[in-house]
């Protein structure tokens, strides 16, 4: 190990308690605080967490989001557990002494670009240099729903059952319910959390995955399935969000006899196509951009992949000049890539 790399870890805060003083000595009971966030489970939670953390040591704390809130588990999130949130758009950014980013880095997306941070917040890996008065980035956890539950903890705050709901439910979404990328803190902020929650809320957020005008895209899958030797394909012309794809390829590996679900369908003006497999020796993350990868970006994880790619690059590579080829075309291409 270098010195250099000897240097900065010892640098880092070694505790929560430690990280907590740190980041409650930028504050002032005068501060108007703004929390951005690019709004997901995960990071609505956060938010929350940190709002809790500064009640009665700054004036007020105002969360706002740049992204809209469509997936119908996120906006029942919302709704549930009453997350009071503002469109980013919509605030006057110079009304605040304090900017705070939780769940994201300032080089994520272009709308963070414009502020300049007090404290970033963040379990994503570090792909750019984060220079801020307070930096707290851990790689290592696999929500950052587990470093604000440690956060509280070591200020002795017990979440009331709204935030624990949220807290546990971001966790479960961030790690693919301890199926990816969690850990042993992951683990120890869901048990501390599971008794904290309410059980029948977070139940009917993770249950609300569509609203009942999507219910005719599972006719339409259901009417356009292809079966192959364990795969399964469905292309959709049209749908209204690339989620419902999700939903669908989830759907059909439910069946015993599918090893691969590969749900297609077109949005705006890209191809989506999401790749589902039961993880035996198989990886969806190398098929996709095998198949798909040179026209458009393709990746993923061993049992879930996802690709887009604009329908003008695919000029030249469909047999008919209408959409109603692409269900085939995907499935010529998923093939090639089992090849070899």
């Amino acid at each position: 190990m270098s010195r250099r790399k000897r240097r900065k870890r010892s640098a880092r805060p070694r505790s929560s308690s430690e990280n907590l003083q740190k980041l409650f000595a930028l504050f002032e009971p005068k501060d108007k605080v703004l929390i951005t966030i690019d709004a997901d489970p995960d990071a609505m939670a956060s938010a929350m967490a940190l709002k809790r953390l500064l009640w009665h040591k700054v004036h007020s704390v105002t969360i706002a989001h740049f992204n809209e809130i469509v997936r119908f588990d996120n906006v029942t999130m919302v709704r549930l557990l009453k997350i009071p949130l503002v469109k980013l758009q919509q605030i006057d950014s110079k009304k605040f002494s304090k900017t705070l980013l939780v769940d994201g880095q300032p080089h994520h997306h272009e709308a963070f670009s414009q502020f300049h941070y007090d404290a970033v917040i963040d379990h994503h890996p570090i792909t750019m240099t984060v220079d801020t008065p307070f930096v707290d980035i851990q790689p290592s956890y696999g929500a950052t729903a587990t470093m604000m539950t440690e956060y509280l903890r070591a200020a002795k705050i017990r979440p009331s059952k709204s935030l624990a709901t949220a807290l546990l439910y971001a966790i479960r979404v961030d790690t693919h319910n301890f199926e990816l990328h969690a850990f042993e803190d992951d683990v120890k902020a869901f048990h501390y959390l599971f008794p904290l929650a309410n059980m029948n809320l977070l139940r009917k957020i993770e249950i609300s995955d569509m609203g009942i005008k999507d219910l005719k895209y599972f006719q339409l899958a259901l009417e356009s399935n292809r079966v192959i030797k364990g795969k399964i394909f469905s292309h959709l012309d049209q749908v209204r969000s690339p989620d419902i794809l999700v939903l669908l390829a989830d759907f059909f590996m439910r069946c015993h006899e599918v090893g691969w679900a590969v749900v297609s369908g077109s949005y705006q003006k890209n191809l989506v196509i999401i790749i589902r497999n039961d993880g035996f020796r198989k990886n969806a993350g190398s098929k996709a951009i095998k198949a798909f990868g040179r026209l458009g970006s393709a990746g993923g994880h061993r049992a879930m992949a996802r690709a887009e790619i604009p329908l003008a690059n695919l000029d030249g590579h469909l047999r008919k000049t209408d959409l109603s080829d692409l269900g085939r075309f995907v499935i010529r291409q998923f093939k090639k890539s089992l090849e070899g």
